[in-house]
């Protein structure tokens, strides 16, 4: 067979389901052979930016990675940004670029780049194939490091003379790795230093969303009673429901959640990543005493010196820890404050529930009403700006990749693109795009690609026409922003020429019936909403004033 025939063949041997992109004229042997396979779906977007966000929330939701396509030259840098956007939020993809012929690659040539070196900072592995015979064996390391934690994306770049060339090798065997477990050593010391604590807290980060590490937290969290903090990309790692569920933490701001961490005795990181909130913020002094578990080693930083530290599987580690909590029957702590915290931030979210305001609608209200209509498996992707802050706070989850927020590389745009990836892989499931209106038209076009697919999706577009979470950090710093302001088209008619269904909502007692009836409707649909954004002003001032209790 060809070469784009083999490369086809082995992403056929791993299971990949979808490639989105935009192919062009040196990639097209590649996408003749894709048009033959009958286990693949070639997914075309409107832009490569759009098919890899698309990719990175097929692998978060997944585990495994789906593919993004693009051409050589501008083709891979349009893509560039979702994937940094997915290989700092840990998501596992494959990036498939053309090339030039291997005859111009030493000279200047028509759209020629080095594209490798380019993705060099943004992938776990980059690699261009030299020859037919390599494409199984890069394939299958592709696929293996974008899998291995903590995920990312991988890189190939096939030369369009080298796709054409004949090969006879076929595709490696598939074999999964299990990652290693701890010593009983480091267990037993991690577990003394639970249990000499007073005041334990555990930091919950991106890996404690892996759904066995779920399950297992939520073991040692009902043994213990000890409370759980996650951050903005480990929501649902336990149930909102649940007792020991602190919340969100990452406002960069004092809030009551930041006063159970201030009074723990010690700190147990799980999967934590400080891409998303670092120690400084919560360890300034380095004086707090932690304990490290994730899948790698710490970063060295000099608020974050963990007295003990174990590297291995989450889930597995935890799971050790629960034996010997049974085999002591039992741990007990003193967490009135964390208790405290608890009940402030549910007091804060129910504030603003029965809003009956008119003309512009509060965050908390948008959000509550959300909630409300979204079922406990139903997903929810925030798009990045001001109302990321509001979705990190007081949209809280009962589920791990339930809310889907980009908080590593943090890329606008996002979460119209991956609402369509999450209606692909759970057409079932409720999806709700949450969006500035600046983050929502910076990929505007795959409105196109939600109606040809009938993606059964629903976004709602935070309107306050501005970059509203960059006015919102200058006026914190100077008192002041600078112009920021900008227009917008006219959302029904926008809806309308797009095919979607169009929805503008001025009133807070009109917006839960609203989304309702969007979902009910067939195809994707768009609410629009002005946004209050007086509370963002309002927020910071009550967070300012936060008095932990003694």
């Amino acid at each position: 067979m060809k070469a784009s025939d083999l490369f086809v063949k082995c992403l056929e041997n791993e299971n990949i389901e979808f490639i989105f992109g935009v192919p062009g004229e040196e990639n097209a042997d590649f996408m003749m052979s894709l048009e033959q396979s009958e286990k693949i779906r070639f997914i075309l977007t409107r832009h490569e930016q759009g098919a890899a966000f698309m990719a990175e929330i097929y692998g978060r939701l997944t585990g495994n990675p789906a593919a993004c396509l693009g051409t050589l030259g501008p083709g891979a840098t349009n893509l560039i940004t979702g994937v940094a956007d997915a290989n700092m939020d840990r998501a596992p993809m494959l990036v498939l670029t053309g090339q030039g012929a291997t005859t111009r690659l030493h000279k200047e040539s028509h759209q020629v780049m080095d594209v490798i070196a380019m993705y060099d900072p943004v992938t776990k592995w980059a690699e261009t194939v030299r020859h037919p015979d390599n494409i199984p064996e890069m394939v299958r390391k592709a696929v293996r490091v974008a899998r291995t934690e903590k995920p990312g994306a991988c890189l190939l770049e096939l030369p369009e003379d080298l796709a054409k060339l004949p090969s006879d090798k076929e595709p490696l065997p598939v074999r999964r790795l299990r990652r290693s477990v701890p010593a009983d050593k480091i267990i037993d010391r991690a577990y003394d230093l639970i249990k000499s604590a007073k005041r334990p807290i555990i930091l919950a980060g991106n890996g404690a969303i892996r759904k066995r590490a779920s399950k297992q937290l939520r073991l040692f969290c009902e043994k213990t009673n000890i409370g759980v903090v996650s951050t903005f990309m480990a929501k649902g790692c336990v149930d909102m429901d649940a007792d020991y569920c602190l919340y969100t933490i990452g406002l960069q701001a004092k809030d009551h959640v930041a006063c159970a961490i201030d009074a723990a005795d010690l700190v147990i990181t799980l999967g934590y990543d400080m891409v998303e909130y670092h120690p400084r913020l919560w360890n300034a002094d380095g004086s707090q005493k932690i304990l490290h578990i994730d899948f790698l080693p710490a970063e060295i930083d000099e608020c974050y010196m963990p007295e003990v530290e174990i590297n291995a599987d989450l889930a597995h580690t935890l799971w050790m820890l629960n034996e010997r909590i049974d085999q002591d029957g039992g741990l007990s702590f003193d967490l009135p404050t964390q208790q405290a915290a608890r009940r402030e931030m549910k007091a804060d979210f129910k504030k603003h529930s029965q809003d009956d305001t008119q003309g512009s609608i509060r965050p908390q209200k948008a959000l509550w009403d959300a909630r409300t209509v979204m079922g406990a498996e139903d997903i929810l992707l925030s798009d990045v700006g001001a109302h990321k802050m509001w979705i990190a706070r007081y949209y809280q989850c009962h589920q791990p990749n339930t809310c889907l927020i980009p908080n590593g590389f943090c890329s606008m745009g996002f979460a119209l693109p991956g609402a369509i990836a999450a209606s692909l892989v759970y057409p079932e499931k409720k999806i709700l795009a949450i969006c500035g209106d600046a983050g929502f038209m910076m990929n505007v076009q795959e409105m196109e690609t939600a109606k040809r697919l009938n993606s059964n999706i629903v976004v709602m577009v935070w309107e306050d026409f501005s970059y509203g979470l960059i006015a919102w950090k200058q006026d914190n710093e100077f008192g002041k922003h600078t112009d920021l302001s900008f227009g917008n088209p006219n959302w029904l008619k926008l809806s309308e020429s797009f095919g979607w269904h169009g929805h503008h909502v001025k009133n807070s007692k009109d917006l839960q019936s609203t989304l309702d009836k969007a979902f009910s409707e067939d195809g994707p649909s768009l609410i629009a909403i002005p946004i209050d954004y007086r509370e963002n002003e309002l927020l910071t001032e009550r967070l300012g004033n936060i008095v932990c209790p003694i």
